[in-house]
């Protein structure tokens, strides 16, 4: 019976190739909306899962990576001498506006850390060094948000605040998909970005009989500064000053548990989360706490029907075509068994090969967009098999409607004029 499906499938070529597109849209929506899923949470935690600490410290009220209050440098001190603690560091976050000449405004993500520290990890660097940002006002970006930040090359400059930012290392794999532009700098060049201030005056003129006015930013003086046109020194790390997270690097043995414990305990109002722990949080956050989920799941479950409708009326359309031949197979006695596993094996051929150039149209698009948007479409081994199973359910399921009515048949069509 193998070659009776064959035949009815490949009998009429264009009807095939219709069924076969329908097939490849309805694998390849519900390919990208997975895979755009499990990439846009995924990205979400990539600065966790990419350092080298075991455990990271924050405020009790944290909510998610960037969402949550600071603690003082104190307790970075105070974790150091936590029995168990190898290495402590320190991560401070800010927000600020971001402007380059003859550019709009635009909010930027900051991450300040230690250059010469081992646990926080900036991506993986393409250009430049991470030790290239210990001189003050350097920053790091992720090669994604080069077109945003109206940046090209090493060496290009910006302005966050009232102060100058120089491109000293271009990274990958670190921005999160739903936030801002993350920059990267040393503890002492955040602490002086987010205490910079501006200050705008308007500047009018005259031309053509018009005036025209624009806004001017000024850099706010420090009362001891007299030379306007100076930078002043980022001030040091003081135990007042402000952090987000800290990272631990435990002692070789020690018991991440009760390692936690010890650190609360010598910081009130902090929680301590183990890598895994935080990460599992914050994808935790997205997917149940917003609509992202509900949204690219809507459109996974329409991809399915939209293939389910047009495999389903391809298939029902070729056993109406062919119900004199199934006629002729009953009045020979074939049971209905055996010809409902013909119409089940052509949807499992359909199914088969819509899947494949299916998958390597999402594969591509996959490898686009991460070269030129630093979107990840997420395609894991478990994903692929995944839709192959939705791909076969969903061809099968459709195969219902034509066995609904070749069911029916009566054997006496086939002697009727």
């Amino acid at each position: 019976m193998v070659s009776i499906a064959r035949k009815n499938l490949f009998e009429d070529i264009p009807r095939f190739l219709v069924a076969q597109a329908g097939i490849m849209f309805a694998v390849s929506l519900v390919t990208i909306q997975t895979g755009i899923f499990n990439g846009v949470i995924r990205s979400t935690s990539l600065l966790v899962d990419n350092s080298r600490a075991d455990i990271w410290v924050s405020s009790k009220r944290m909510v998610h990576l960037e969402l949550t209050e600071s603690i003082l440098f104190d307790h970075v001190v105070r974790s150091r001498k936590v029995n168990g603690v190898s290495r402590a560091e320190a991560l401070m976050t800010g927000v600020s506006r971001w402007q380059v000449p003859k550019g709009q405004l635009t909010v930027v993500k900051l991450w300040g850390f230690d250059p010469q520290g081992q646990l926080f990890v900036p991506g993986a660097v393409q250009k430049g060094s991470v030790s290239a940002l210990q001189k003050p006002y350097t920053i790091l970006v992720d090669r994604s948000d080069l077109r945003s930040l109206r940046m090209k090359k090493l060496g290009d400059q910006g302005e966050i605040g009232s102060l100058p930012a120089n491109l000293v290392g271009i990274a990958q794999d670190t921005q999160s998909v739903l936030s801002s532009a993350f920059l990267f700098a040393s503890l002492k060049t955040v602490n002086a970005y987010n205490n910079s201030r501006v200050s705008s005056r308007v500047d009018c003129k005259l031309v053509s009989g018009e005036f025209k006015c624009t806004n001017v930013y000024e850099r706010a003086k420090d009362s001891q500064d007299t030379n306007s046109s100076s930078v002043p020194e980022p001030q040091p790390i003081s135990l007042n000053t402000p952090v987000s997270f800290i990272l631990i690097k435990a002692k070789p043995g020690q018991d991440l548990q009760k390692l936690k414990q010890d650190l609360e305990a010598a910081s009130p109002d902090t929680r301590a989360y183990t890598r895994e722990e935080l990460s599992q949080k914050i994808r935790d956050y997205w997917q149940k706490r917003t609509g992202i989920g509900f949204i690219l799941g809507l459109g996974a479950v329409v991809g399915m029907i939209v293939g389910v409708a047009i495999v389903g009326q391809i298939l029902y359309s070729s056993v109406s075509d062919h119900i004199k031949e199934f006629g002729t197979l009953k009045a020979m006695g074939a049971s209905n068994r055996v010809i409902y596993g013909v119409i089940v094996e052509q949807s499992l051929w359909m199914a088969v090969i819509g899947y494949v150039p299916g998958m390597l149209l999402c594969w591509g698009l996959g490898n686009w967009t991460l070269a030129t948007q630093g979107i990840v479409i997420l395609i894991t081994p478990l994903t692929a098999v995944g839709v192959f199973g939705v791909t076969v359910l969903m061809c099968v399921g459709s195969a219902l409607f034509a066995i609904q009515k070749v069911s029916h048949v009566d054997p006496a069509i086939v002697f009727k004029a």
